[in-house]
């Protein structure tokens, strides 16, 4: 990956993810490494609430979510897995996306996914959406379900692009849209910068862990638990004081921190802007 003095170190990778299959670029791979990655490594945004800077430079992103063992958002997830595939050969398109989730307004390109090429098809790799993610890479087909263990996702067009949808009671919701242009690492950069640092940003103002496996999906959102067992319902637990968070962050998502530590650093510059309506 351009830029990053540091060798990638694939067996460190490996190691984290629980991944010891074959390294050929082929779909069961990125299948398999997909999987892996996304059921290993969780999507947090703990640092921003301790006050530390996220960096996306290769050396930071193996020291922070391989060796740290620690988790991160999309970009810090993104860009390690691309340089994984890219090191196994496969052939990867980074790319930006409006997050939607039910927002009424046009929403900044905040969002990383990649696009990688199997055989001369397509497919869109994202292990960074967090635990309402795609859990498998999903074919660039335009309306076709697929069904990643009790969840359904689909693609639809949209004009010149796309959008990821999810099945929720029913109906198909807007998870994000994209198009298929390449993006740079400034592009990334930017907006990095905006959501780690802006307070208006959705990750400046509460903390956000999530997790997704073949069984259940894991949300702690400030001091809310929320597992979804897909067509076995959903639990709901509210935590009752920092250290049973703490207890949660280490049991559920294998983060550890040391006793007494608390996520509350905000940015101290309140500002205010109109998004653009739909």
């Amino acid at each position: 990956m351009p830029g990053n003095a540091l060798p990638l170190d694939l067996d460190a990778y490996f190691n984290r993810i629980g991944y010891s299959g074959d390294r050929q670029p082929t779909l069961d791979v990125l299948n398999a490494l997909h999987l892996a990655h996304a059921t290993h490594i969780p999507f947090e945004n703990l640092d921003i609430l301790l006050g530390r800077p996220i960096r996306l430079d290769l050396a930071s992103l193996q020291a922070k979510l391989v060796a740290g063992h620690r988790g991160g958002y999309c970009f810090e997830h993104n860009l390690l897995f691309r340089a994984i595939l890219e090191a196994l050969g496969f052939a990867v398109k980074p790319l930006a996306a409006r997050v939607r989730l039910g927002h009424p307004t046009v929403r900044a390109r905040t969002h990383m996914l990649l696009m990688a090429t199997v055989a001369n098809v397509p497919f869109i790799a994202d292990v960074g959406f967090g635990g309402g993610g795609l859990l498998h890479p999903i074919p660039l087909v335009e309306a076709q379900p697929v069904r990643h263990y009790a969840w359904d996702f689909r693609l639809a067009r949209e004009g010149s692009g796309w959008v990821l949808q999810s099945l929720s009671d029913g109906q198909w919701m807007d998870l994000y849209a994209f198009t298929l242009e390449r993006q740079y690492r400034i592009d990334y950069e930017v907006a990095n910068y905006y959501v780690s640092t802006h307070p208006d940003a959705q990750f400046t103002q509460g903390l956000f862990v999530q997790q997704a496996t073949p069984e259940a999906r894991y949300f702690l959102h400030s001091q809310t638990l929320t597992v979804d067992r897909g067509p076995d319902g959903e639990t709901v637990l509210t935590l009752t004081d920092n250290a049973e968070r703490l207890a949660v962050l280490a049991e559920t998502f294998g983060l550890h921190f040391p006793p007494g530590t608390t996520f509350d650093h905000r940015p101290k510059v309140t500002t205010t802007y109109e998004e653009d309506r739909v």
